[in-house]
């Protein structure tokens, strides 16, 4: 009933089916979108020094139009052109005034006597970049026509000075104009190249994309039909590697699971001849108690290593079946001491089988830390790891305290033992594989570790070499008032 309940849990934050997203939520409709709008901008920002010059350009041309009008004067005399000439040649050149400007001649004037009144005054000599674009947008936003005086040089000569009064407005209304043709030069630009953009990433990114996808889904719904697997393509770019790369977890995953279910059913055998196995262990047990009577010499010499071969194997049962139960370790953790919790350890190995092994324990934890854990499972591991360095042949086990950046805290077992052999470094915390005695399982360091790991923290080695071995296990750090405090 619980695993049906993770199961609904965890499949309702991610979709089974293989439905593809909407139109406006896929990847290629936003990038669509995203190159639309980067192409206007770019449009944009070339638009703006674009109706500056167009802007210039015009009043160039008024200038220039302005000086074809008064050529007529210097064969013919500004008195001998009459009123209706004149003004045929102000409408020609779009002007009120005309004044024209050379360094060795007379001033040819050519307009009306009383002018408008002007508004503003232009000098197109001068190399102002920013003040064009500013003027321009000046001239797009109002909408009142002013009268404009523009100073400039001839285009034939430029020692000839022209200036023309002209209307504002005519000017803005070509401004316009440009505009849109400008804006709808963009906008067929951007659906052009939105359209290629799209296309290409359709091609390139969102099919292959859309293939992992499904072979994912696919592969999630039923992760033993090797059909789920993705098909290898002949791409090398990064998709390539996606796609290769996911059909070899694929295939890795589909061979743990069919190995993880080997050794769970493996395992459950193993838990249940452990059981009889223990059982039989026990008769045996009391069998062998009553033969301490005997006053066989033989019977008296064998009975220590009947009892010693009794108490490895039912220790190996215990240590499989501990191992063969599924989940972390279950805790009950209290507040205690550290130093008192090593002193203990101590007193059991040194009250245990190892005694005449002659090891000395020195203690260097502060009476002032407190570790707030499973008192019997850390005595466990600080136990098992005293007893690994005992039997290895050391001689001095220091237990110390040293604290870890990120509010962690390190308790150090240091022996001055002969080190771990290549094989057992190698497979330290595997189990069934890491032990270096005779009878050993290799299960202690493994149960250890995940005893640490369930408490938030960890077991490692820190250093092995012919100097001795040193372990440290590791807790998250709590600070508790009066003293510091550990769990």
């Amino acid at each position: 009933m619980a695993d049906t309940i993770d199961k609904a849990e965890n499949t309702t934050d991610v979709p089974t089916d293989n439905a593809r997203q909407p139109l406006l939520r896929s990847m290629s409709s936003r990038l669509l979108v995203l190159t639309l709008i980067f192409v206007m901008v770019g449009e944009v920002l070339i638009y703006a020094p674009s109706v500056a010059r167009f802007r210039k350009a015009y009043l160039e041309e008024r200038v220039a139009a302005a000086h074809l009008a008064t050529l007529a004067l210097e064969d013919m005399g500004s008195r001998n052109v009459g009123a209706e000439m004149r003004q045929r040649l102000l409408q020609h050149a779009d002007a009120y005034n005309i004044v024209l400007r050379q360094p060795t001649r007379r001033l040819f004037i050519l307009g009306s006597e009383k002018p408008p009144a002007v508004d503003k005054s232009f000098d197109l000599r001068e190399p102002v970049f920013f003040g064009w674009i500013v003027d321009a947008f000046k001239v797009l936003l109002q909408s009142e026509n002013r009268i404009l005086r523009i100073i400039g040089s001839s285009p034939k000569d430029a020692s000839v000075i022209v200036e023309v009064m002209i209307d504002e407005q005519p000017m803005r209304v070509a401004m316009l104009d440009f505009s849109w043709r400008i804006l709808g030069l963009s906008i067929f630009i951007s659906l052009i190249a939105g359209s290629l953009v799209f296309l290409s990433l359709q091609w390139l990114m969102v099919r292959p994309m859309r293939r992992i996808t499904e072979s994912i889904q696919n592969f999630r719904s039923n992760p033993e039909d090797e059909r789920a697997d993705i098909q290898r393509s002949n791409r090398g770019d990064e998709i390539g590697i996606a796609e290769h790369e996911l059909r070899v977890m694929q295939r890795e995953v589909r061979l743990a699971m069919r190995q993880s279910r080997r050794l769970a059913a493996l395992g459950a055998s193993i838990a249940k001849i452990n059981h009889d196995l223990r059982n039989s262990l026990t008769t045996a047990m009391l069998v062998s108690d009553r033969l301490t009577g005997s006053e066989d010499p033989e019977v008296k010499r064998l009975l220590p290593k009947l009892f010693n071969a009794i108490d490895n194997a039912v220790n190996l049962c215990s240590q499989t079946l501990n191992f063969a139960r599924q989940g972390s370790p279950l805790l009950a953790p209290s507040c205690f001491s550290l130093r008192d919790l090593v002193d203990e350890v101590d007193a059991a190995v040194q009250s245990s089988d190892l005694a005449d092994h002659g090891a000395h324990w020195v203690n260097s934890v502060d009476r002032e830390i407190l570790v707030e854990a499973d008192r019997e499972q850390l005595f466990r591991v600080l136990n098992n790891i005293g007893r690994n360095a005992v039997q290895a042949g050391a001689k001095l086990i220091t237990v110390a305290v040293s604290p870890k950046p990120q509010n962690a805290v390190c308790i150090k077992v240091q022996d001055d033992g002969p080190g771990l052999p290549a094989k057992a470094r190698d497979n330290l915390f595997t189990p069934f594989a890491g032990s270096t005695k005779k009878d050993g399982s290799g299960l202690g360091l493994v149960i250890a570790r995940d005893v640490m790991r369930a408490h938030g923290g960890d077991l490692n080695v820190l250093r092995t070499n012919k100097e001795g071995t040193i372990f440290g296990i590791e807790l998250p750090e709590k600070v508790k008032e009066g003293a510091s405090l550990w769990y």
